[in-house]
């Protein structure tokens, strides 16, 4: 079995050819059981959770990830979020290769939001907002920019040094960025709004949203993370990656319990989107709303592009 480093399993992972493979595996789908979710607590009471998810391709691959994620590790000096991936032949259950989850995770989760963005943020959408500055938060930007004109990029962390070292590192790949330390302005000024936090409370505000943005809620995952208010999804055309999002997502729980949102006003999933079964944005001064939790399918859609290229060699 081979043990890919997170260098060796980003590097097929482009961004294009990433977002074309997400968009393929949505439209062909494969098999994806619930996820398994436990939470671990430690001695002094914060703890966290570990996530399996498994996915499969009847005839080509398996695909098991297993993640930790800790927010207390922001503590730590350490990552809130570690994750390896295993992929199997699914005909005979033969382990493959172990990959770096982390890689296989962020890069994603990016490439899943700027997927989202191509059929609901607005062709001429050029101003990003980022929220968070992890693993996640800084594909956000190289990601967006393919599907979208992003010429300017903001960046907002709740810890400011943060929003500053990742501005800068995106300065030097050319990126014209900034860090921010208004949220509120900041998501007013934005066409984009792409939260990747693990805030536990809301961070936007609806009431912030001018005509014609796009939201894109991807950091939270649980019951208990919120990265925004009910307003968000009463003012807006709600998408979410998977139907799984209306029973996991804090955010869609609070606006459900604030009676600001039902499953019923859904306005579609990632994959009825790749299908067409679901239009996009439909005029320019809609607001829409992107919320995922993260779906194995992902995995295993970047895994595979893994794959090709080891076999390839």
């Amino acid at each position: 079995m081979l043990h890919l480093d997170a260098n060796a399993t980003a590097a097929p992972l482009g961004w294009p050819a990433l977002i074309d493979a997400l968009r393929r595996a949505f439209v062909e789908g494969c098999e994806v059981p619930l996820r398994h979710t436990h939470r671990v607590d430690d001695l002094e009471g914060r703890g966290g959770t570990v996530l399996l998810m498994p996915a499969w391709r009847p005839g080509h691959y398996l695909g098991i990830k297993t993640v930790t994620i800790f927010p207390g590790n922001t503590d730590r000096a350490l990552p809130g979020l570690h994750s390896l991936y295993t992929l199997f032949d699914a005909r005979t259950g033969v382990p493959l290769a172990q990959l770096d989850g982390n890689e296989i995770t962020s890069r994603r989760t990016a490439a899943a939001a700027a997927l989202a963005a191509s059929f609901l943020a607005r062709g001429d959408a050029s101003r990003l907002l980022v929220l968070g500055s992890g693993r996640v938060a800084q594909h956000l930007a190289p990601a967006m920019r393919t599907v979208r004109p992003i010429t300017q990029v903001r960046v907002w962390n709740h810890r400011p040094e943060g929003a500053l070292a990742l501005a800068r590192q995106w300065r030097t790949d050319g990126i014209d960025a900034q860090a921010v330390t208004d949220l509120r302005s900041a998501v007013e000024q934005a066409d984009i709004v792409s939260c990747a936090t693990l805030a536990e409370a809301p961070l936007v505000r609806g009431e912030w949203l001018r005509e014609g943005t796009h939201l894109d809620l991807i950091g939270s995952f649980t019951p208990r993370m919120r990265e925004s208010d009910a307003a968000c999804f009463s003012r807006s055309r709600v998408f979410v990656d998977t139907e799984e999002a209306l029973a996991k997502s804090g955010d869609v729980l609070g606006a459900m319990a604030e009676g600001a949102f039902d499953a019923a006003q859904l306005q579609g999933t990632l994959a009825q989107l790749c299908r067409g079964e679901r239009p996009g944005r439909t005029h320019e001064r809609e607001i829409t709303l992107f919320k995922a939790v993260g779906n194995a399918l992902e995995d295993l859609a970047a895994a595979e592009l893994v794959a090709g290229a080891m076999l390839a060699q």
